[in-house]
């Protein structure tokens, strides 16, 4: 038990309704279907429900203590209430509270941009592994605690989550932290309290206008991020990128810059390109490395500058990033006995696609054959279906279009947003077939020797989603099988 005076520290606080030093506090939720015997019930104003709702459940479950913005006109004179301006934010400074401010205790570094997210974690987690740094991971695919998975539900949790784990990786001795920091986190506040001790930005390209406003705000909630940072940590920003510099105008923190083809503080240049990997020169060293595309160079870029201004010796870390393995679902690549290639990665943005299109067009040859497997996502942002068709008809030989994650969506109406705009030429191109295995099962049937499969959008992902209702579904899986690999 802990009192509601020490919860509440750093809380800014309007008006209170009883007596704070007087109240215990089991543990603290925002879910008024968890709350038990002495609890500490946020109410929070969310996208679709309203906390404040839930109130007088939370009560006859046990909460003596609610954080509201406007308190109730029913009082109960047994519960404590207190008023804030914004009860997201406070939950974000409770619940580093609760978990005795665990982020001050570990170098955690956030991640933040529309692409390379998880790939930059997921891979800095495997160096300073590999190096010997007991090390955690917050991101999409999964969480670690050092060796120990979590799995991950969200992009970035709640701040209770995050704080619970970081407290988990204190305890399990970790000196480090990767973690993913969504758009969705930030506007939420979700991190709005967390200590980090360095922040990278990755770019910034069309993706969830179906939550922000628009494209400008979507920026300005990046940007917060950084803003927010300390003075001691460092904010590592993509010079390449046209808003890189827009990112870090106004932190407080050390401004550094990475890129492959401007001046920057680190700089990289890819000398060769193959589907096996890459030759790189970084920082005036080559190397060769098992990731591939000049979207990936960006990314070991940002790895490299991370672990060099977090003050490892510059050639381990050299000699550790040439034997990375690509993150789960981001590029994964498997060849048949007929040479034959597929490919399985998680591109789900117009700039992903491009991005991914490019790197494979620029390794194959012309009587190479890419085929290209998508569908997109249900009750997401529809701007971008019309977009992502257009570049994979325009970058590839044969385009099967089928189910990705449908949700409460009907996949012919996702269809038709992605048909609806192309042209003759690029019509030809298109098959549609809507049951996702039988499109990858159909596109392995056309392919035939040195010709590449790509799988698109699900990467990592073990299931469908359709109709709200989660199904097993594993691409690579699904791969494998049909190009009839032995594993």
């Amino acid at each position: 038990m802990i009192k509601l005076s020490d919860l509440l520290f750093g809380v800014s606080i309007k008006s209170v309704v009883g007596d704070i030093t007087s109240v215990m506090v089991n543990k603290v939720e925002f879910d008024s279907r968890k709350v038990s015997d002495s609890d500490l019930f946020i109410a929070i104003k969310g996208v679709n429900v309203d906390g404040h709702s839930f109130i007088d459940l939370s009560v006859a479950d046990g909460a003596k203590s609610v954080i509201v913005e406007e308190i109730p006109e029913k009082i109960n004179k047994e519960i404590c209430y207190v008023q804030v301006d914004c009860s997201s934010s406070s939950m974000s400074v409770v619940s580093s509270n609760y978990y005795d401010n665990p982020s001050s205790k570990i170098k955690l570094v956030g991640v933040t941009g529309t692409n390379g997210k998880t790939t930059i974690v997921t891979l800095l987690h495997q160096l300073f592994s590999e190096l010997g740094y007991p090390t955690g991971m917050l991101s999409t695919i999964e969480n670690k605690i050092g060796t120990r998975s979590v799995e991950s539900t969200h992009t970035t949790g709640d701040s209770l989550q995050i704080n619970k784990l970081l407290s988990e990786m204190v305890l399990a001795g970790c000196e480090y932290c990767f973690m993913e920091v969504s758009s969705h986190a930030i506007h939420q506040n979700r991190v709005s309290s967390l200590v980090f001790e360095g922040g990278i930005f990755t770019n910034i390209t069309h993706e969830h206008i179906d939550y922000h406003k628009d494209f400008k705000e979507y920026i300005s909630v990046k940007k917060r991020f950084f803003n927010n940072l300390k003075t001691s940590a460092f904010a590592l920003t993509n010079k390449d990128d046209k808003n890189g510099n827009v990112m870090i105008s106004n932190t407080k923190a050390r401004k550094i810059t990475y890129s492959l083809k401007s001046m920057a503080d680190y700089k990289c240049k890819v000398l060769e390109s193959r589907l096996d990997g890459m030759l790189l020169n970084i920082q005036n060293h080559e190397i060769w490395v098992k990731i591939i595309g000049e979207f990936n160079a960006y990314n070991l870029l940002a790895i490299y500058s991370t672990s060099v201004e977090l003050g490892l010796d510059k050639d381990r870390v050299l000699e550790r990033i040439s034997i990375l393995n690509p993150a789960e679902g981001r590029f994964h690549t498997i060849r048949n006995s007929e040479n034959i290639t597929g490919i399985v990665d998680y591109m789900h943005t117009p700039d992903a696609y491009e991005n991914v299109l490019s790197t494979i067009n620029s390794i194959r040859t012309n009587t190479e054959k890419l085929i290209v497997v998508f569908g997109c996502g249900g009750d997401r942002d529809a701007e971008k279906r019309p977009k992502m068709t257009a570049i994979a008809c325009n970058m590839s030989d044969q385009v099967i279009i089928t189910a990705d994650n449908p949700r409460t969506e009907k996949i012919e109406d996702i269809i038709s947003d992605m048909t609806v705009k192309l042209d003759t030429v690029q019509k030809k191109k298109v098959l549609v077939i809507t049951d996702r295995s039988q499109a990858i099962k159909t596109a392995c049937t056309l392919a035939s020797e040195g010709d590449i499969v790509l799988l698109a959008g699900k990467g990592h992902e073990k299931y469908q989603e359709i109709e709200g209702v989660k199904h097993y579904f594993d691409d690579v899986e699904e791969l494998v099988e049909s190009l009839n690999i032995n594993q």
